[in-house]
């Protein structure tokens, strides 16, 4: 006899791993979430053929059995959005889980359903509007202190505006609480606003317009500020093989980063790799101010042991909520660690779907989803009128550090920024590991007009430094054929000032109390400071100096060490540097203007 149900569910036929097939699922719709099972695990309609629905289930499927029920609900997989989520430890579908942890114990219960924010937990809110405001799309009408670091502000529902007939006073509110009732004048209609929302994570959310980018991701490390920037809401991949240090840099920008809020995805690492970040971000003290820097961090964790299909979601669930606060216009910076996990779950998801495999297996549409999470970076007028940005930070892993494999290829078609790691370098134990012969920006121009505010010749003296890296890759070719001391005195030159290029400026010790972090000012002094040694040492080997000579100067040391020895505030210790450096210089080549004479 057939099973009776309600007209809103359907009867599982089918089950591969994590895609399950169900009929009578004619009246659900594309994306929509349903519940599987009698467990009712989560999943998503992925495919609709008259009244069979292939659904993707994002918990585990072991023990699910054809004949039990599919429920449906009506709306597409969305993320709840409002002031909690800043300090909160996510999975790839939003479920908290240290409120898991506390209800269920250290593993997730199939079919938990815990909420994503606490609907009773009181807050302090502020209305900045009053009644009889005409508000539109996206208008901030009030301000919680969501942590002691960030200003949260309430926003207006996308698709809500009118004028307001009702508002809460300030005081304490909760979740529960309708803070204001906004009518539409031209259709009557009636849109309650509380401090919770919902988006669905595949949509992008609105904004009027796309501004242009003019102003750099500041990161502190050197490498990366000035030889390849990445600018605020700006796109850029970290690809490198197992050990090069794509997990530390990631948690280095976090730290350092100039963006307000910080939010972290783990798809796909290793447990133990999403250990140390559960551990140690909680540990973290902003340097900004002082206090714990989960006060404006948000982490995603969704590790390689979890199930594959919620690993294929994590990211658009992260970027969300990176949206959310860059309508309030704040500047977010996403570090997704690593699009190459998040690659392979699609590659197994295609396979249990039959699809037709493309490169290394990969689906063909690989390129179409990358695009769709990394062009979601920008920098944008949001609805309400102020400016917000969201920068993108994605880790690659291709397998044996082989840049030409697919993911790695299809990334640098959507991405400006190109941070190569180099696994000579990581075993050089020269971190961070970015290869400046490999990597590239194309952001330099926009960012130069930044930098030029503050040393109109920035871009002239990187130039000079990129310049002596390059020319030392293709000396040191020669040198290893015929020894260093063949060459020429200004190619010897050349291999020594690129030492020191990479020892005093490219080098950054993240353990060292000074150099974890170069502040802006003290780059362009280190910058312009090597930029005028290597050109006043040029000269002086054109005019008959040795490089025995330059290098037996005595503060040839301490510019070495002075990424490390010398404070981000200290000007008058860098005055003293830069001219003792120059001083000694300018007597050698004193004395050769004495002996020519």
């Amino acid at each position: 006899m057939r099973e009776t149900l309600p007209m809103d569910t359907g009867i599982i036929t089918r089950i591969n791993g994590p895609i399950v097939e169900a009929r009578q699922m004619d009246h659900t719709g594309m994306l929509e979430v349903v519940e599987v099972g009698l467990l009712r695990l989560i999943g998503e309609v992925i495919r609709v053929r008259g009244d069979v629905a292939t659904i993707q289930v994002y918990e585990n499927t072991a023990g699910l059995h054809p004949g039990e029920p599919v429920y449906c609900s009506g709306r597409p997989l969305s993320v709840c959005l409002g002031p909690g989520l800043l300090g909160n430890i996510y999975d790839g579908i939003q479920r908290p889980l240290k409120a898991i942890a506390q209800n269920s114990g250290s593993f997730i219960p199939r079919g938990a359903k815990v909420p994503a924010l606490d609907l009773d937990r009181k807050w302090e809110y502020r209305p900045v509007v009053k009644e009889g405001d005409l508000l539109e799309p996206g208008q901030v009408l009030g301000e919680v202190q969501e942590t002691q670091s960030v200003l949260h502000r309430v926003l207006v529902p996308p698709h809500c505006r009118g004028r307001v007939t009702r508002l809460a006073p300030a005081g304490t509110v909760d979740g529960h609480d309708t803070l204001c009732l906004l009518q539409d004048d031209a259709t009557g209609r009636e849109c309650p606003v509380t401090l919770f929302q919902y988006w669905p994570v595949r949509r992008p959310r609105p904004s009027i317009s796309r501004l242009p980018l003019d102003a750099p991701l500041v990161t502190g490390l050197r490498v990366v500020d000035t030889f390849f920037p990445l600018a605020k809401g700006g796109a850029a991949a970290i690809p490198g093989g197992f050990g090069t240090g794509k997990t530390m840099t990631q948690q280095a920008l976090a730290k350092w980063c100039d963006a307000k809020i910080i939010v972290y995805i783990g798809c796909g690492e290793r447990g133990n790799e999403m250990t140390e970040v559960l551990r140690e971000f909680p540990e973290l003290v902003d340097p900004r101010t002082g206090r714990s820097l989960m006060e404006r961090t948000i982490l995603i964790a969704n590790t390689s042991n979890m199930p594959v299909a919620a690993r294929e979601v994590s990211i658009y669930t992260g970027i969300t909520l990176a949206e959310f606060y860059r309508d309030m216009g704040y500047d977010v910076a996403i570090m997704a660690d690593s699009t190459s996990r998040w690659a392979e779950a699609l590659r197994e998801l295609s396979g249990r779907l039959e699809e037709m495999p493309a490169d290394e297996g990969f689906p063909a549409y690989l390129p179409n989803r990358l695009a769709s999470f990394y062009e979601r970076a920008g920098r944008v007028q949001t609805l309400a009128g102020t400016e917000g940005t969201v920068s993108v930070i994605g880790a690659v892993s291709p397998p044996g550090g082989d840049f030409s494999e697919p993911v790695t290829q299809h990334t640098t078609r959507f991405i400006r920024c190109f941070w190569a790691l180099d696994r000579d370098l990581a075993n050089a134990r020269h971190y961070p590991a970015i290869s400046w012969r490999n990597s590239y920006s194309e952001y330099l121009p926009e960012t130069a007009a930044w930098w030029r505010k503050s040393a109109m010749t920035w871009q002239e003296q990187r130039e000079v430094l990129m310049g002596v890296l390059q020319e030392e890759t293709s000396l040191q070719r020669i040198a290893k054929l015929v020894g260093p001391d063949a060459l020429p005195e200004g190619q010897r030159l050349t291999l020594f000032v690129a030492e020191i290029i990479k020892n005093a400026f490219l080098q950054q010790n993240s353990f060292d109390a000074i150099d974890m972090y170069c502040a802006p000012e003290k780059q362009l002094w280190m910058l312009a400071l090597l930029a005028n040694f290597i050109t006043k040492a040029r000269q002086l080997v054109q005019n008959g100096a040795t490089l025995t000579e330059i290098r037996a100067i005595p503060s040839l040391d301490r510019m070495n060490r002075m990424k490390s020895e010398i404070p981000n505030d200290d000007k008058q210790a860098m005055s003293a540097l830069e001219q003792q450096v120059l001083g000694e210089l300018q007597a050698i080549g004193s004395q050769h203007a004495t002996y020519g004479r």
